[in-house]
């Protein structure tokens, strides 16, 4: 089973701004596989299915982000789900808008998130999908990924989760480092 979890901030008034891109990565696959993603439980918003026969869960952490590590550790701890098949999907301003960055492990790069989820699970050996947003200029950080994109990044910013979903399908048709290969 493989579990994929979107990072975010829950309700109104986060809905599409730069720290929600990976909530808005699992609406997207959600849609596509059409997988209800409303399942209250673990400190977030689940749903299970299959893509192409692999079972999945999709989670998205009503924690806040900076807590996103206990909801995701009660998940994979509830369904014993190996690290080597999580994945999880986050903003960075170190990524230009509109590109996407998979990784296999390391560290959090900064993002408190990420961060929460590696100390939580004790590990830093966990799939990440980056989805880039920028730098902040001369916003301050919280601002700025607390704002939605600008009119002109929106556009790059839509084309980067279609493509962190359209990696995270070819992980599962062949495998991350295939998906790695063609999105980096």
């Amino acid at each position: 089973m493989k579990l994929f979890v979107g990072l975010g901030n829950p309700g109104k008034k986060y809905e599409g701004t730069r720290h929600n891109m990976g909530f808005m990565a699992i609406d997207l696959l959600a849609d596509q596989a059409q997988i209800d993603v409303d399942k209250e439980v673990f400190h977030g918003l689940m749903g299970r299915g299959k893509i192409f026969n692999e079972d999945v869960i999709l989670f998205k952490p009503t924690t806040f982000m900076n807590l996103s590590g206990t909801a995701v550790q009660e998940v994979v701890h509830y369904f014993k789900i190996d690290l080597a098949d999580v994945v999880v999907i986050y903003d960075d301003m170190a990524l230009e808008p509109g590109k996407i960055r998979l990784r296999k492990e390391g560290s959090s790069g900064g993002h408190k998130g990420m961060q929460n989820i590696i100390d939580c699970l004790s590990s830093d050996q966990i799939k990440r999908i980056r989805i880039g947003i920028g730098e902040p200029g001369e916003w301050d950080n919280v601002d700025f990924v607390l704002s939605k994109p600008l009119k002109e990044e929106q556009p790059l910013i839509d084309e980067a989760i279609a493509n962190a979903v359209r990696a995270l399908k070819e992980m599962l048709k062949s495998d991350f480092d295939r998906a790695m290969n063609n999105y980096n």
